[in-house]
């Protein structure tokens, strides 16, 4: 009976297990199989082609192609200044939503969630509209105080990419905080407060190190989706293609490899690559976060 029960238990978890082989490992081993062929033409390049198998050759020309270790390298550190201002921003609107009333705080969740639920390309439009100088009244704005920015120079296009990654993403990060954030035991609270603590010494040391997990998940969720970051960048680059180059981001050269100039196994091992190298960066984030939390 409790065999017949397990197996009625697991019966539940195979539509997931399905869909994880179908979405995830087979699309997953294909691309590594790809990976491990060429293209070779034959004659002149007048013939056809063929695929042959090259082993590692891919991954090697990867390891040493300037072009996607500088978007890589461009990505990164660009991701070490705008995670961290986005987290930031999304605790401070977190406690403040923890410190109202309840039906106060569910009326600027929904109100701070609206960005989230716009699509990412619809945000993007928008807000290069916002900083075109032609119809966007920013630079009007900017004129007015004495200022004369250009958002889309090359010194200005990480920050104005970065403004727009973190309106669009402070919402959902900051319910994930706020959730974690309800799970604190009240009575620590008044406790503290009969102790004499102000409310930021209670929100410092109590509420803070409490929602360190959600701070660690947000962290981790928002480093995966910087290094595949695509849309923003490709929109950009319609407007401004001296600036935003085809090789501006790791997406953007996998996409230029595969749709561009056609080298679906070169762009196969980059993906790899690619996923390999989220992999440690998640990796090396939790374990450094995980040593402070300890």
């Amino acid at each position: 009976m409790v065999r017949s029960q397990r197996w009625k238990g697991a019966a539940f978890t195979v539509p997931f297990q399905l869909g994880f082989v179908f979405l995830y490992l087979i699309p997953v081993g294909y691309a590594v199989y790809e990976s491990l062929y060429r293209s070779q033409s034959s004659g002149l390049g007048l013939g056809g082609t063929t695929d042959e198998f090259s082993g590692l050759a891919n991954y090697r020309q990867g390891l040493t192609d300037s072009a996607f270790l500088d978007s890589v390298f461009r990505v990164i550190l660009f991701a070490c200044v705008q995670i961290p201002v986005m987290l930031l921003v999304s605790l401070l609107l977190a406690l403040f939503l923890d410190a109202l009333a309840s039906r106060t705080a569910g009326r600027f969740r929904v109100l701070l969630l609206v960005p989230y639920m716009i699509p990412g390309v619809v945000a993007a439009i928008v807000w290069i509209n916002l900083y075109s100088p032609d119809v966007g009244p920013l630079t009007p704005l900017g004129k007015a105080f004495g200022l004369s920015w250009n958002f889309f120079a090359p010194s200005m296009v990480w920050p104005s990419i970065g403004n727009l990654l973190t309106w669009h993403g402070i919402g959902y990060n900051m319910v994930i905080i706020y959730a974690a954030l309800q799970g604190v035991p009240r009575e620590l609270f008044e406790a503290a407060r009969l102790d004499g603590a102000s409310e930021r010494r209670i929100a410092l040391s109590i509420k803070v190190p409490y929602v360190r997990g959600a701070l660690v998940l947000t962290g981790m969720l928002s480093i995966i989706q910087m290094l595949q970051i695509f849309n923003e960048p490709a929109l950009f680059r319609n407007v401004t293609p001296q600036t935003v180059s085809d090789s501006f981001t790791p997406i953007m050269v996998i996409y230029n490899q595969a749709f561009n100039a056609g080298n679906y196994h070169y762009a196969a091992a980059l993906s790899v690559l690619l996923a390999l190298i989220l992999g440690v960066a998640s990796f090396l984030f939790y374990r450094l976060t995980a040593k402070e939390a300890d």
